[in-house]
């Protein structure tokens, strides 16, 4: 069996739902060699029995994650089965767009660089367009990527997006020990910035995924756990890192991680009123 280019990894967990959606977007793509390995993390809804429809696909992996471990456990183990030299994670309820895996891809092999990232869509649990065009604030040219991760700590704000916008190669994700779940809620953030310490990063400047918001994200507990979490991750990046991320780094990023809380929670109480 041949080596793919790409590997898209999608680590389910009770997306019977919306998970036809996201693997078909994926199935769609063209223009580039790619594997899909989808695992289920021990879902209580019909998440398995939607999976089953796509194991005659010769593209496609299924396999099962052990109850426990959260995010972190689901999210490596259906990474650690990928063998392309870029990876792409989708969570079982986010899209891709048309042609995303292969402009990514060539983007990573043109530049070099470790990581690439695109804007995305925002809609609500129904699919209805919240926010067109989301992310790369101030992220819009290449550049080293400890600096791109350095101005996402002074935004106080993840600017690269969610896993379904980034696409990064695979060996250096694994090379820094996967994903990092030390901040739970900034797991993505956090497994970015690990990488981007390694290399560069390049920019997809277009609309490349869709992003869901779930019931559970309008949470006023979860917005403010994320902001906490937000300052800690702040804080260590600086202890391990002083030269990356500075003292008065820390400090604008974590006034604005309070200020973005704040907005977040406004904006989507405005969201969930609109989408009702």
């Amino acid at each position: 069996m041949s080596i793919p280019i790409v590997s898209v990894v999608v680590p389910a967990y009770n997306n019977a739902s919306t998970l036809a959606e996201t693997l078909d977007s994926i199935l769609g793509q063209d223009g580039v060699d790619f594997e899909l390995i989808v695992a289920d993390h021990s879902s209580t809804d019909d998440t398995a029995r939607v999976m089953e429809r796509y194991r005659s696909d010769p593209r496609v992996t299924l396999l099962t994650t052990a109850p426990g471990g959260g995010a972190e456990r689901n999210w490596n183990r259906v990474t650690s089965a990928a063998r392309g030299e870029f990876l792409k994670l989708v969570c079982g309820d986010d899209v891709l767009r048309p042609a995303v895996l292969a402009r990514q891809a060539h983007i990573l092999h043109s530049s070099g660089a470790v990581l690439t990232a695109c804007r995305r869509d925002i809609t609500d649990a129904d699919g209805r367009v919240l926010m067109v065009g989301w992310g790369l604030r101030g992220l819009g040219s290449a550049m080293p990527g400890s600096a791109a991760a350095a101005k996402a700590v002074r935004a106080g704000s993840n600017l690269f997006g969610e896993p379904a916008s980034v696409m990064l190669r695979r060996s250096t994700l694994d090379d820094v020990g996967g994903w990092d779940a030390r901040f739970p809620y900034l797991i993505d953030q956090a497994t970015y910035t690990r990488v981007l310490l390694r290399g560069s990063f390049a920019p997809d400047p277009e609309i490349g995924a869709t992003f869901r918001l779930s019931d559970s994200q309008w949470s006023a507990v979860l917005i403010a756990s994320q902001a906490r979490q937000a300052r800690g991750f702040h804080r260590s990046l600086h202890a391990e890192h002083p030269t990356v991320v500075g003292v008065w780094d820390v400090r604008v990023g974590n006034l604005r991680a309070g200020v973005m809380a704040r907005l977040r929670k406004l904006s989507y109480a405005v969201l969930k009123w609109r989408s009702r």
